[in-house]
């Protein structure tokens, strides 16, 4: 597909850097970029500096001032998590304008299952995040005897009162990697 169909590139060169500087000790699983004007950056849920926080990161933000009693930022930018060892992928790391889901199926679902099976063969005692059915599927290759796995529905305006707001994965993540010997994340 030529590339002037695409509505955003990804910012491939800051989400590679934090990639290779990232611990990957903690996860947090997304579907697919978003597909708005200038929202997707290369890190999932994470919008950059000015650009307006998406509702599910609102929900997002929502359930750690509630989890934790810390504010809400003013940016969605998900840079600090990220550069605390967090790595926010997408199953799809790619995305059409305005189309939501509309480049799954075409090959990205099978390079993120092999980062996820890579990493959890050479690495314990991780973290993950996943949240909603599509997440949730991504987590069938995690072998929950050696890594946290937390699951609850999508933080989407749509689900996020089904049990995402109240679920408590930011407090239940920080307690299982002190448990560990890691570092807790600055949500």
């Amino acid at each position: 597909m030529h590339p002037a169909r695409f509505f955003h590139r990804p910012h491939f060169y800051s989400t590679h850097l934090i990639f290779a500087r990232s611990t990957g000790l903690k996860w947090i699983i997304g579907q697919d970029p978003y597909h708005g004007p200038g929202q997707a950056h290369g890190l999932c849920f994470s919008v950059q500096e000015g650009v307006p926080i998406p509702p599910s990161l609102v929900n997002i933000f929502k359930e750690i001032e509630r989890d934790l009693s810390i504010t809400q930022p003013l940016s969605g930018d998900l840079t600090r998590w990220a550069q605390q060892g967090v790595l926010l992928l997408n199953a799809t790391l790619t995305v059409r304008a305005h189309q939501a889901g509309s480049h799954q199926g075409k090959g990205w679902e099978r390079f993120t299952d092999a980062v996820i099976r890579y990493l959890v063969q050479q690495k314990k005692n991780l973290v993950f995040m996943l949240w909603g059915s599509y997440a949730q599927q991504k987590g069938a290759v995690i072998p929950t005897d050696q890594h946290l796995v937390l699951k609850t529905v999508h933080p989407s305006p749509l689900s996020a009162y089904r049990g995402f707001i109240g679920c408590g994965h930011f407090s239940a993540a920080n307690t299982y990697l002190l448990q560990h010997n890691q570092s807790p994340v600055n949500w």
